[in-house]
């Protein structure tokens, strides 16, 4: 069999990264090439700068190529940021059949295909279009919480969905920089969906389970409920604003502000010894200053407090149908913040941990380089990417467009029928 070569790009607020892997003859995901560059062209998950934006891509996938010894030409990207939406939609449809016999309501994939279809009828605004249609569980006639109807036989088939929305100007202008860069866009993911494919174990999903991605611009929320996604929302404040606060209070450059925080930032104050102290640089040529470590802290804690407040107040909001029993896990490069992990517990009321990609059959071998929950998203981009071209098939072409996948499947839908009419 010929290897599969993916390729995914996290193009985050703060910092692009793309990693190339290959599935081998053995059937394992291995990582090949990693390129990581400094991102200034979004804010808040935006594209506000589109040719600083496809410069920091292009010198990323650059590395990454150089690193690999492959030529990339096409790429699984994330999407993520304040312009993100989810809503949760039903659709019924009656069970059609072949046959007129007691077999007629036989459920099949022309069923599934419509009911999710009907879900899908919501109101949008003509700005935003939509991202990801996941199914949530089915209901045969009086029978709930199913998750895979195929040959079931009813009358009435019932679909919750999480519907995933963006803007239409965001995703192109993501699109726009990625192909300006020399490269396609194969599809685009949600960010925390991709990481969750990587940070999460299927018993926290069942359980119900709080993924919080901390960027650099944003704050990223997935809600798993019952082994699928429930809720997704975002908050408009991340690590950059952390930076921004020590060095405003601080009156230092942000380059410097922004070591202090990976150095000795802490947001949690059991984790302080009375006595540390932090140098801070000076500034116009005077000498630089040695401060407690704990006016670090009190400048740190406030805007982390103010975050995880923000998702409990959505968490109380969403009408959650059971306790979320598999916690929260933090990811993204602002969960490494030390502290971060004890206040999350503190004040959502939940058990929480740091969440890191998690070696599988999926990404055997993952080397400790990797194993940082800055690099959550890019893995499991590389994850979905791969399993997305399996489920294509044959029907795979990595030169279609997010736009071309409504014509693809009902090019599908059309041979299926001439098939079953005519030969």
């Amino acid at each position: 069999m010929n290897n599969r070569i993916v390729t995914s790009l996290d193009i985050g607020s703060t910092c692009v990264r793309c990693i190339v892997c290959e599935r081998d003859d053995d059937g394992v995901l291995r990582i090949l090439g990693e390129g990581n560059r400094p991102s200034t062209g979004l804010r808040k998950g935006v594209v506000v700068n589109i040719e600083a934006t496809l410069r920091s891509v292009a010198s990323a996938i650059e590395d990454a190529e150089m690193m690999s010894g492959l030529e990339v030409t096409d790429c699984w990207t994330g999407i993520g940021g304040n312009h993100i939406n989810g809503l949760n939609s039903r659709g019924v449809v009656g069970i059609s059949g072949k046959k007129r016999d007691a077999r007629e309501r036989e459920i099949g994939q022309d069923d599934i295909d419509r009911v999710i279809e009907a879900a899908k009828a919501v109101v949008i605004p003509t700005d935003r279009q939509i991202l990801e249609v996941i199914p949530q569980n089915y209901k045969v006639d009086d029978q709930k919480g199913i998750r895979n109807p195929i040959d079931m036989i009813g009358v009435r088939l019932e679909c919750d969905v999480h519907i995933i929305t963006c803007t239409v100007t965001g995703a192109q202008n993501l699109i726009k920089c990625v192909n300006r860069a020399g490269f396609r866009v194969n599809e685009l993911i949600l960010q925390t969906l991709a990481a969750s494919r990587t940070v999460l174990t299927q018993e926290e999903m069942d359980l119900g389970v709080v993924l919080v991605d901390l960027g650099g611009g944003t704050t990223d929320v997935l809600v798993y409920v019952e082994g699928t996604p429930y809720s997704t929302y975002t908050i408009p404040a991340g690590g950059t604003q952390v930076t921004n606060d020590i060095s405003i209070i601080k009156n230092i450059s942000f380059d410097n502000a922004e070591k202090i925080k990976i150095d000795a930032g802490c947001c949690w104050d059991a984790l302080l010894d009375e006595d540390e102290t932090v140098i801070v640089p000076g500034v116009g040529g005077r000498p630089p200053m040695s401060i407690p470590r704990s006016q670090i802290l009190a400048i740190i804690k406030p805007r982390m407090e103010e975050i995880f407040k923000m998702i409990k107040q959505h968490l109380d909001t969403i009408n959650l149908p059971r306790p979320l029993g598999g916690g929260v896990v933090l990811t993204g490069g602002g969960s490494q913040l030390s502290g971060a992990v004890e206040l999350a517990n503190y004040l959502l009321k939940l058990p929480a941990r740091l969440g890191s990609p998690i070696p599988t059959q999926d990404l055997a071998g993952i080397i400790e380089e990797f194993r940082n929950p800055s690099y959550a998203t890019v893995i499991g981009l590389a994850i979905e990417g791969d399993k997305r071209i399996a489920s294509y098939g044959a029907e795979y072409n990595p030169d279609f467009r997010q736009t071309d996948k409504k014509n693809t499947a009902l090019i599908s839908k059309l041979k299926t029928w001439l098939k079953e009419e005519f030969f």
